[in-house]
């Protein structure tokens, strides 16, 4: 007789292998023929993205495009100016990963790792660097296992609550931030725009019925050079950005963890009602990748028997990836910098960084090491030098609690900047940052899953005794006396009297029925 079985399906993703990609940007840029001459490389603001990534067999395969605002010194129609120029380069790496198939997922995180402008001749300048890719390629897993099982009266189960995560879906969103920004008459009017940064900061998702609620705030910083008096200035500004993304199986109760990148920027200057370019449209597109997972608690059959029939149970076992917690925690970062010649007497603009250098588990701590990387733009107090370029890397370590974090645990870290200030302080720079840090940490767990059974034709061997006295042994349960003797649970209690399936080493039990010996 067939037994038609209940299963449930199971998918999940697990780590299949982490790589690092190490790609060393070279090039050599001419300056526009409308531009002068370079006399002194002041401040680089390189901004790499991931414009593809494809997962093949036993690689993955990474296209990117890195975008380089040069600042420089050149003497201009009245004397010293800053001018800028920006260039585009574009690169492609691939990484080794066994086992990687088409179909697996692949998560990249991209930071420069080190780069530098320097001049060849006063029309010619070489962005050397390094961009550092991290990979990390999960497969997919999916097997049946049993849920329940009809069709036969007697069939005795044992369930045991099991904790599996689900991806439950992965969407992605456009956050679109649109700026009308307008320059206040205390400040001059634009000439011309040097620099325009975009960083997201204050995010925030929520996670409702069958959506995925995105907010954040982009700041932008235009730094300009002044129209008549080649001053150079800066305006800030604070844009609160939104999606909602339709998922239909979440819920509120589930967990996420969001990533945001600036895809795009794009500025344009305008004119008053005077007639005075002092109003800058700004639009960038903010793009969010968030994951979703679903700790769902399965009464999975850990044995099953039938005092009336003799089964076959197929079991087999898994390693399952199983998230212990996530947290985010905000640090601060403060340093003095000590500047060399001539003192700064005020700050322009403060761009800057953060990413994490290493990384380890403890007692229920994630630990993180990291760099604060800051190009501080500052007026001197040299008539000769009014302008300069102070480049810093600040350490920083914190730590993000995780209750039950063990040593040989797996962790993902990530750090955003949120805010960066500079000022001039005791004819030193001061600079303050305040850092978001990710933690997620999981483990890998064992299971073994029963998934297929099926009746034998051997029969029950006939008891021969009417009542068996059971003496209990180390290591016994009701349930495993239950089995032996083709009987069940729920028989011994009644016979026994007993209030629960607790028993003890040497306790006596009345087993009904004739025993298999």
């Amino acid at each position: 007789m067939a037994i038609e079985l209940i299963k449930e399906s199971i998918e999940y993703n697990q780590l299949l292998e982490k790589a690092t990609i190490d790609n060393v940007i070279k090039e050599e840029y001419v300056i526009p023929d409308i531009q002068p001459d370079v006399e002194k490389v002041l401040m680089l603001d390189a901004k790499p993205k991931i414009t593809n990534k494809e997962v093949m067999q036993n690689k993955v395969y990474v296209e990117g495009e890195i975008k380089c605002n040069v600042l420089y010194l050149a003497t201009g129609d009245e004397g010293k100016e800053v001018y800028n120029v920006v260039y585009t380069k574009t690169f492609s790496s691939y990484a080794d990963v066994d086992g990687a198939k088409a179909d697996m997922d692949c998560t990249l995180e991209c930071n420069i790792e080190h780069i530098e402008c320097s001049i060849i001749n006063e029309r010619k300048i070489v962005i050397e660097g390094i961009i550092q890719m991290e990979a990390a390629v999960y497969k997919k897993y999916e097997f049946e296992v049993i849920k329940d099982i009809d069709s036969i009266d007697d069939i005795q189960l044992l369930k045991n609550p099991s904790s599996v995560d689900k991806i439950i879906s992965t969407p992605n969103g456009e956050l679109i931030s649109k700026a009308h920004i307008q320059v206040p008459m205390d400040k001059p009017e634009i000439g011309k725009v040097l620099n325009c940064d975009v960083r997201v900061h204050k995010s925030d998702v929520k996670l409702i019925d069958e959506k995925v609620q995105v907010e954040a705030f982009t700041q932008i910083q235009i730094l300009y050079k002044a129209a008549d008096t080649k001053e150079l200035c800066t305006i800030q500004e604070d844009i609160y950005v939104n999606d909602e993304i339709e998922c239909l199986d979440v819920t509120q109760f589930m967990e996420s963890n969001t990533e945001f990148m600036i895809s795009d920027v794009s500025f344009d200057v305008k004119e008053d009602d005077l007639g005075e370019n002092r109003i800058i449209d700004i639009e960038a597109l903010v793009k969010s990748e968030t994951k979703v997972v679903s700790k769902e608690e399965i009464d999975m059959i850990e044995d099953a028997y039938s005092p009336s029939k003799m089964l076959k149970m197929d079991k087999k076992a898994y390693e399952l990836n199983a998230m212990l917690g996530q947290n985010t925690v905000e640090t601060i970062v403060k340093e003095n910098i000590d500047v060399k010649g001539a003192k700064p007497t005020e700050i322009i603009m403060a761009l800057g960084d953060m990413f994490i250098t290493d990384k380890k588990i403890i007692e229920d701590k994630v630990l993180v090491e990291g760099l604060l990387n800051v190009n501080i733009l500052y007026k001197t107090e040299d008539e000769n030098r009014k302008i300069a370029v102070i480049t810093e890397e600040i350490p920083f370590s914190s730590g993000v609690d995780i209750p039950g974090a063990k040593i040989d645990m797996e962790c993902i870290t990530r750090v955003s900047l949120e805010n960066l200030e500079a000022g001039v302080e005791a004819g030193t720079i001061a600079v303050k940052s305040v850092g978001k840090i990710y933690g997620n940490v999981s483990y890998v767990t064992h299971k073994e899953f029963l998934v297929d059974i099926e009746p034998l034709e051997d029969e029950i061997i006939n008891k021969k005794a009417s009542i068996t006295i059971y003496v209990v042994q180390d290591g016994d349960t009701l349930w495993k006396i239950a089995k032996r003797y083709c009987t069940t649970v729920e028989d011994l209690i009644k016979m026994n009297d007993l209030e629960s399936e607790n028993i003890n080493v040497g306790e006596k039990l009345i087993i009904p029925g004739r025993a298999i010996i």
